[in-house]
């Protein structure tokens, strides 16, 4: 996986060169390809003493370290250098209502330890936050990495969250979480920057990055103990006004008018076409069935039950949809999250109505596929927030200048 070049270019008038301070020229090298200093003078423009300057501050900093000498063309072989993702660490937190799975990541994205735990949201933010930093600090060890080498900790929860403040906002499943500091939580005690977000957005964000990257518009629908959606508009996320964006699980579907749903509405999708709604109707038909993992044995076991009505989940879900992409009009829609486990009769129930009711414009070239990410989409999606963060050109002039990344 790579990155994409975001720099930001200006020209300087008087002589043509681009200005840029280290953190701009660090985006050079997120592309993974090694370069010389002449190289780097060639493409910036700038003077070799500028270069030399900030490639020696990006190099105190661990962000970019030599590799492999060049090829010479007679007396010593250029230095290359290249970007260092090992330099740092970042604790990247994916929680679900039921559960949760925690890992630690290199600065390109790479997990290189992690761990899952069953752990209910609504014990409450003190026990949930409080298990991420415990075991947080192990796998930072794990992993081989000093307390002072973590850069920051990403986090998504299975609710609507203010992105700039990191406050969950009336979340539906999680008492005593509305308005929580959950960044204050984690700054007063690993003295980081913390980033929060929706847990789908965060899947959102990981699926795009790891194998969606074409995609500029993408949709990630999660179908588990609850169901919502993230949205990739221009490659980046689109959280609406307050972080309320992509809240599929809540629109209404006409022929569950009468079915309450945990929101305190009536004939939401969520009430009868997630994990836990076809679960409770399984245990009523006699398979008894607690979850979306029960779901996915039961339909993986021949249930012709279970098969028939996560098939028709996906129905539902793909009548939703289709107002979907006709008003946001995406490439790729993304199909992650329990439930999706169960084979391709869930995919198969969304395409079916999906291509049945949408314009045959915004169809023409849309894919409706399964997540290849899987359960790592959320750690993955949580890491590359705070990573893209922390390295954008002008929190790593801060940086340079400070020694470490600003808490904020």
């Amino acid at each position: 996986m790579c990155f994409t070049d975001g720099m930001d270019r200006s020209v300087d008038s008087s002589n043509g060169s681009m200005r840029t301070g280290s953190g701009a020229l660090l985006q050079v090298f997120r592309d993974g390809r090694p370069r010389t200093r002449a190289e780097l003078v060639t493409e910036t423009g700038l003077a070799r003493s500028t270069v030399t300057q900030r490639v020696d501050a990006l190099v105190a900093s661990r962000l970019i370290g030599p590799v492999d000498k060049a090829v010479s063309t007679g007396g010593r072989p250029p230095a290359l250098l290249a970007f260092h993702p090992a330099a740092r660490v970042v604790l990247a937190a994916d929680i679900g209502a039921t559960h949760a799975r925690l890992g630690v990541t290199d600065l390109a994205g790479q997990i290189l330890t992690d761990t899952r735990d069953d752990l209910d949201i609504a014990a409450g933010p003190e026990t949930v936050l409080s298990w991420i930093e415990d075991n947080g600090r192990k796998l930072i060890a794990d992993a081989g990495y000093q307390p002072e080498d973590l850069i920051g900790v990403g986090v998504g929860l299975p609710g609507p969250v203010e992105h700039s403040s990191g406050r969950p906002v009336n979340p539906p499943i999680m008492p005593g979480w509305d308005g929580f500091d959950v960044q204050g939580f984690f700054t007063e005690r690993l003295g980081v920057v913390t980033l929060v977000d929706n847990d789908v957005n965060v899947m959102a964000l990981g699926e795009h990055f790891s194998h969606w990257s074409d995609a500029d518009h993408l949709l990630f629908v999660k179908v588990a103990t609850g169901i919502g959606s993230g949205l990739i508009s221009e490659g980046r996320v689109h959280r609406g006004a307050v972080g309320a964006a992509g809240d599929l699980g809540h629109i209404a579907v006409p022929h569950g008018a009468e079915v309450m749903c945990r929101c305190g509405n009536t004939g939401c999708l969520e009430a009868i076409a997630s994990g836990a709604a076809i679960a409770a109707a399984l245990t009523a038909d006699g398979a008894e069935a607690h979850g979306s993992l029960d779901v996915v044995a039961q339909a993986r076991g021949g249930s012709v039950d279970a098969l028939r009505r996560v098939r028709q989940a996906g129905r539902d879900i793909g009548e939703v949809l289709a107002s979907a992409v006709n008003l946001f009009n995406p490439s790729l829609i993304v199909i992650g999250g329990s439930l999706s486990q169960a084979g391709e009769h869930l995919i198969a129930g969304v395409r079916e109505v999906v291509y049945q009711r949408s314009l045959p414009l915004a169809t023409e070239h849309l894919r409706i596929v399964q997540s290849r990410t899987g359960e790592s989409a959320g750690v993955v999606g949580a890491s590359v927030m705070v990573i893209d963060h922390l390295l954008e050109p002008s929190q790593v002039d801060a940086w340079m200048t400070e020694g470490t990344p600003a808490v904020e």
